[in-house]
């Protein structure tokens, strides 16, 4: 039998705390994250802080895309960033400072190095950027990741406007490449970090007249 189509819908202001707690359950065993955060016990509350964080600081929710499970409720999200504005301003991560602190602890300097490392290899020009997609564990499989993403991915082909994403777990990159995107390098973070594939995918054409 056939599943009825995944109805997506653009997140609000209000969203803010929804999104960041599906992604700190969706992150639980990320390699980045995982990196940054190596405390297995202390993960889910340090996971947590940091997506709230993440997700406070975005200036635009509205960009973002939720997807409810067949029960109605919200169970995968996906955090874009429109063409020109796919790196934190300089001024806002010193405006948060003290939550940095609060988040990582002893992991910042860490932290920093990564985000440096990853924004080095940022392609530069114009597109989307994936910054975060994630389903909550109990709902993989069921195609709610991918329609978050393909809501954007339509948009993009609309406008034909490329996207990019990074991603430190293998077995993703396949879930990537089916949905159009290339792998166009890879990575490794120092001091003993993940591999990142950096990734990018090209608008669709129109179909046809």
């Amino acid at each position: 039998m056939q599943r009825p189509p995944i109805l997506t819908r653009p997140a609000t202001a209000a969203d803010r705390p929804l999104a960041a707690a599906i992604l700190a359950r969706a992150f639980i065993d990320d390699p980045a994250l995982s990196y940054l955060f190596r405390d297995a016990a202390d993960r889910p509350r340090r996971l947590a802080r940091f997506f709230a964080l993440i997700t406070s600081i975005d200036a635009a929710p509205d960009l973002w895309t939720l997807a409810p499970d067949e029960s109605g409720v919200e169970a995968a999200v996906a955090l874009w960033r429109p063409p020109g504005l796919w790196k934190t301003p300089t001024a806002a991560m010193l405006a948060q400072a003290l939550p940095l602190v609060q988040v990582f602890g002893w992991s910042l300097a860490r932290a920093l190095a990564m985000q440096g490392q990853i924004e080095a290899h940022h392609p530069h020009p114009p597109h989307w950027y994936l910054q975060f997609v994630g389903c909550v564990p109990e709902r993989h499989g069921r195609g709610l990741g991918g329609a978050v993403i393909r809501a954007r991915l339509a948009q993009c082909d609309i406008d034909g406007m490329p996207a990019a994403l990074e991603t430190a777990t293998p077995a993703n990159v396949g879930i990537y490449e089916a949905l159009g995107f290339v792998v166009t390098g890879t990575y490794r973070i120092r001091r003993g970090g993940p591999d990142f594939w950096s990734m990018w995918r090209e608008p669709l054409p129109p179909p046809p007249l």
